[in-house]
């Protein structure tokens, strides 16, 4: 616990935060209280986030996995559901693998990957500047390089063919409906990290393609996408002879395809 000067008023807090419509309020009051050192920090702090700027954002970090991920304003805050994407991938992934996290965003995935896994490769790729730098400041710890790039494109090309996993949590909004997002997202996150295209999975595409080339013999694409969207991504990855299995978690409303290279 954190020793304060001030006695911030709580339930003064917790108000201000309901009225701006937020949903967990008392969480977040305790978590921006702790964040402060001050009664100005703090003030200046709960001001951000009641003009509508992400906890995260405000905070400068996430939790994900367990683990505090560095998020810089501006970067895609990494969801709680896409620790689906953790789970499944480690499930197939064998040991001293071959390891590439696309779309990283905060390399909040990145992060996990490393802890749970024991890679002999371990890499990230963003094509946003302000993503990739925020990750290579999460991932200088573990001394895993983060390439600026579109999709595979910065990867070095001794590596096509022998990466045994491919993870990427890509974009798979319709374009149309990202303007329905919440405003935290759709004013404060990269577009480049929410719209998936006219059906979602303009970028999604893109990955099956490449990861057909990519991976080696037995090796896994694990992405996750909006469960209306599954088949037609299944059909897409099938297309590309990649062999796709679907799991699905309704509590943390998330969805995993993983697709196996015939090896």
């Amino acid at each position: 616990m954190s020793v304060f000067s001030f006695r911030p008023d709580r339930s003064a807090l917790v108000r201000r935060l309901r009225t701006a419509g937020c949903v967990y309020a008392e969480d977040e009051a305790e978590l921006l209280i702790a964040a402060a050192d001050s009664a100005g920090t703090l003030a200046g702090l709960v001001d951000r986030r009641v003009a509508g700027l992400p906890l995260e954002h405000v905070l400068g970090w996430a939790e994900f996995c367990g683990e505090r991920i560095a998020v810089d304003p501006g970067v895609f805050v990494p969801r709680a559901r896409t620790a689906l994407l953790v789970d499944v991938a480690v499930a197939v992934t064998g040991p001293a693998a071959a390891v590439v996290d696309l779309c990283c965003g905060s390399g909040a995935t990145t992060v996990a990957l490393a802890r749970r896994l024991a890679p002999r490769w371990l890499a990230a790729a963003d094509v946003d500047p302000a993503a990739v730098a925020c990750a290579r400041r999460n991932l200088a710890p573990l001394a895993v390089p983060v390439f600026q790039g579109d999709l595979y494109d910065p990867l070095p090309v001794r590596w096509r063919g022998r990466l045994d996993l491919v993870l990427a949590n890509a974009p798979y909004v319709p374009t149309a409906a990202v303007a329905l997002m919440p405003p935290e997202a759709r004013l404060h996150e990269a577009p480049v990290a929410l719209d998936g295209g006219p059906d979602g999975l303009a970028v999604l595409r893109r990955v099956a393609e490449g990861a057909a080339r990519w991976l080696a013999p037995g090796g896994h694409l694990v992405v996750e996408t909006g469960q209306t969207q599954v088949d037609a991504l299944r059909a897409a990855l099938t297309a590309v002879g990649l062999h796709p299995t679907v799991t699905r978690d309704d509590d943390r409303d998330a969805t995993a395809v993983t697709a196996r290279r015939p090896g």
